[in-house]
């Protein structure tokens, strides 16, 4: 299997885009930074495996989650600490929950937002339609999705609740899917005005919460992603996101990038691998749109991170050489999220010198 062969397999140098690409392996502690030539250029330790990933920001600083053995979980993507640590690996802010799952986002304002599971309230819980009967968590309880915002002290300045929410409590679990939990939002990410934009994975949803009046003003469904992940809004207004593909209506299993305009709905750009077969990861994954117009795909489950151009070339590839478990019986080498940087920019500041 082609997979096995970890590293970089491609490099086309005079299309892909130069930078540095951030990866936080799934089952082990430390976070690299790799040059264009898949060798590691700078390196965080961590005390534990990742609550998912880890971005840079402006400085050299890196936002990083741990999975924390505490806490709930009632689904993948189980996080609880999270951590700013400046280029040297020192701990600069640090904040405890043990409900946090899967994103966390710094905000324009400074501030933090994260995603946490609660136990829904019984009445709430009652309306959740959708998915198998009798599949709830011990008790009949269904866990949902709540948005915690905290400032640079620990200090919570806002809150939003997915089940207080009519527009999503309107909208079925998918029937392939269980009762244990409400909605399992995946991604949040600002949005300008300040807004955020969040992906459920349990309906194949992707939805923009009103910060002011914590309700959802924008919201679109389509059983043809898959349970999607990565919701992003790219600078022209439209959402990128990885469509994973996994219970689809065709039953013809293999993810896609999708660009979609959400004024009209329809899709303005996808890719798909080539054989349609050969791209697909059920779970996690994400994409970022470079500055070149390219994009960066984190094919998670494999480890598998490539850049294709507009017309969908593959022009950078690289896999996880990062092996770790144990994971349903062995070792593997996953990947949440991964982002590039460019040595010049705000994140990176001319730090490594030359890409390479």
């Amino acid at each position: 299997m082609r997979y096995r062969h970890a590293g970089l397999w491609h490099h086309d140098r005079d299309k892909a885009t130069p930078g540095f690409t951030v990866v936080a392996p799934s089952r082990c502690k430390n976070v690299y930074l790799i040059g264009m030539d898949g060798d590691v250029r700078h390196s965080w330790q961590t005390p534990m495996k990742p609550g998912n990933y880890a971005y840079m920001l402006p400085g050299g600083h890196l936002l990083w989650s741990g999975e924390t053995e505490d806490g709930p979980v009632p689904g993948g993507g189980k996080g609880g600490l999270l951590r700013e640590y400046d280029w040297d690996g020192n701990v600069l802010w640090e904040y405890l929950d043990n409900h946090q799952h899967h994103d966390f986002r710094r905000l324009s304002n400074g501030n933090t937002v994260y995603i946490g599971w609660e136990e829904m309230p019984m009445e709430a819980a009652a309306r959740v339609q959708g998915a198998a009967p009798g599949t709830e968590d011990e008790g009949g309880i269904i866990w949902g999705d709540y948005l915690r915002e905290v400032n640079p002290a620990g200090e919570t300045v806002w809150e939003w609740h997915a089940y207080e929410d009519e527009t999503l409590l309107g909208i079925p679990l998918h029937p392939m899917s269980t009762r244990k939990e409400f909605a399992h939002c995946n991604s949040v990410a600002e949005i300008p005005g300040g807004d955020l934009l969040l992906s459920f994975r349990k309906f194949s949803t992707i939805a923009i919460v009103d910060k002011k009046t914590r309700k959802v003003r924008w919201h679109h469904q389509d059983n043809s992603w898959g349970q999607q992940h990565d919701a992003e809004m790219l600078d022209g207004g439209n959402i990128l996101l990885f469509a994973n593909g996994i219970h689809v209506p065709s039953g013809t299993f293999h993810s896609r990038i999708v660009e979609m305009n959400p004024d009209t709905g329809e899709d303005v750009w996808v890719y798909r691998g080539a054989p349609w077969p050969s791209f697909y990861s059920p779970n996690i994954s994400g994409a970022q749109r470079l500055c070149s117009g390219n994009t960066l795909i984190c094919e998670g489950l494999p480890g598998r991170i490539f850049e294709v151009t507009p017309s969908g070339e593959i022009v950078w590839e690289y896999v996880s050489p990062w092996f770790g478990g144990p994971f349903q019986g062995g070792m593997i080498n996953s990947v949440f999220r991964a982002y590039r940087y460019p040595a010049d920019g705000p994140e990176i500041e001319g730090r490594l010198g030359a890409v390479g």
